[in-house]
């Protein structure tokens, strides 16, 4: 059985690289929230989902790390791809490294179709991926 909690590399470039996790969790009556945990060179920046409004986050068993917002919208924060897309978009806004917490949501729809251009040859209706 494989270890989730582990931190996982993902190598960017020559002189880049991070560790990375994900967690699901809930503070006291702080709405669900699935977190991506980036470290580099021992700074942690954190892209954070929370349930809401803006999309819904797993329900902290099985799927943890998927995010939606709507069907065939779906991320799956476990993919090294995924995470690799959130990293270049957050560093193509400048807000890494340098931001401790980000909002997962504000990047979500940039890595969705940068997600869906990598899978140019998916059948009409099927749900993008990396």
């Amino acid at each position: 059985m494989r270890n989730d909690r582990r931190l996982r590399r993902l190598v960017v470039d020559e002189r880049t690289t991070y560790m990375w996790s994900v967690r699901h969790n809930r503070q006291d009556d702080d709405a669900p929230r699935d977190v991506l945990n980036l470290y580099r060179d021992g700074v942690r920046t954190r892209i954070v989902f929370r349930q809401g409004e803006r999309g819904a986050v797993s329900g902290g068993y099985s799927y943890i790390g998927c995010v939606a917002t709507g069907p065939g919208k779906l991320l799956n924060l476990r993919e090294p791809g995924v995470v690799r897309a959130l990293v270049d978009e957050a560093t193509g806004r400048g807000l890494m490294p340098g931001v401790t917490e980000l909002d997962g949501w504000d990047l979500f729809d940039a890595v969705l179709s940068r997600a869906a251009a990598a899978t140019p040859a998916a059948p009409q209706g099927c749900p993008p991926g990396p």
